[in-house]
């Protein structure tokens, strides 16, 4: 039992993942627990929630590291032109060709597409696959903070351009407040309760989980009580699990082909591999409550980063371990 537990964890199928499962079923089954007919406060947990998270992940970062990390510009440039500039123009380009006004699941892509890399995830499986471990962590951290910037610019093009209601400023003011402010406080902390936070940071961990979960059941919640997913056929959402599996493998090669043009070593391509091709859950649900007011909508525009999530974890996973066996071998 515990070797097939451990081998579901290695291939992306943790607790999370069944967790997830779990809270999209209770959203189909209790529609009007997500709210504000709900007999708890969730949208204001889920708005303390979120900033408790950016400010012990400000605490956890090293300023020192953040600094040190400067160095390697060729390799942070490649991730970071791969997270905030290849991936948004790359489903532009797509939604010029295929796409169609008002569909909510292209709003979903060009978000997921817009959003900066995951933390936690790509720093396991580089560490895996015996890549740069240092370079990973820079990369994820500055990732995530340029992302309150750069996520909501593209965002406001996309949006306007589909004829939609999207107010820039006021949206900035709202992520500068939630998630900005208690990122640099967490920073200020860090001499202070860095250790701690190293110390708890399972317990941290779940508390995030925890915080994503709720804001996956009250959005969901919402799209299933007012019927935004009536009408849409299994084959829809199999063809979106198709695209997402593409746009990874897509991203992947490029990331492959780019990194070996630059001349990067293996370490650093490894690195660029997993930390240019992933996209964060974590903040995609935090500033999507943010970008998308609207809770009935905003159910069905995370539903493909959601796809894109699980599948990352799995490919990737597996994709890790073979690269640090391979290493092994030599």
């Amino acid at each position: 039992m515990k070797k097939l537990k451990s081998t579901l964890a290695k291939a992306g199928f943790n607790t999370f993942f069944f967790l997830l499962l779990f809270s999209l079923l209770l959203a189909y089954l209790f529609p009007a627990w997500g709210d504000e007919r709900s007999f708890l406060p969730l949208e204001d947990i889920t708005y303390y929630g979120v900033a408790l998270i950016f400010f012990f992940y400000g605490v956890k970062i090293s300023p020192k590291s953040l600094l040190d990390g400067l160095v390697n510009w060729r390799l942070h440039l490649l991730v970071q032109s791969s997270t905030f500039l290849l991936f948004p123009l790359l489903i532009l380009l797509v939604h010029m060709v295929f796409g169609k006004e008002g569909d909510y699941f292209w709003t979903g892509t060009f978000y997921l597409a817009a959003l900066p890399s995951t933390v936690s995830s790509s720093v396991v499986m580089v560490s895996i696959a015996k890549g740069n471990l240092p370079a990973a962590i820079f990369n994820a951290s500055f990732s995530s903070i340029l992302g309150i910037f750069v996520t909501p610019l593209w965002m406001g093009l996309f949006l306007s351009t589909a004829s939609a209601d999207f107010e820039l400023m006021e949206t900035f003011v709202k992520l500068i407040k939630q998630i900005l402010v208690p990122v640099i406080l967490g920073l200020f902390f860090h001499k202070y309760w860095g250790e701690w936070t190293s110390r708890y940071s399972a317990w941290l961990k779940r508390f995030d989980q925890t915080i994503i979960l709720l804001i996956v059941f009250t959005a969901f919640a919402s799209s299933f009580g007012s019927g935004m997913f009536e009408g849409q056929a299994l084959g829809q959402y199999l063809m979106l699990g198709l695209w997402m599996s593409l746009l990874f493998f897509l991203m992947l090669g490029i990331m492959h082909v780019f990194g070996k043009k630059l001349g990067l070593d293996r370490a650093d391509r490894v690195t660029v591999l997993f930390c240019g091709s992933k996209k964060s859950l974590v903040q995609g649900a935090v500033m999507g409550k943010i970008l998308f007011p609207n809770p009935t909508v905003f159910g069905v525009v995370l539903l493909p980063l959601m796809i894109y999530h699980t599948l990352q974890l799995i490919y990737g996973s597996a994709l890790a371990e073979k690269m640090g066996e391979n290493t092994k071998d030599h």
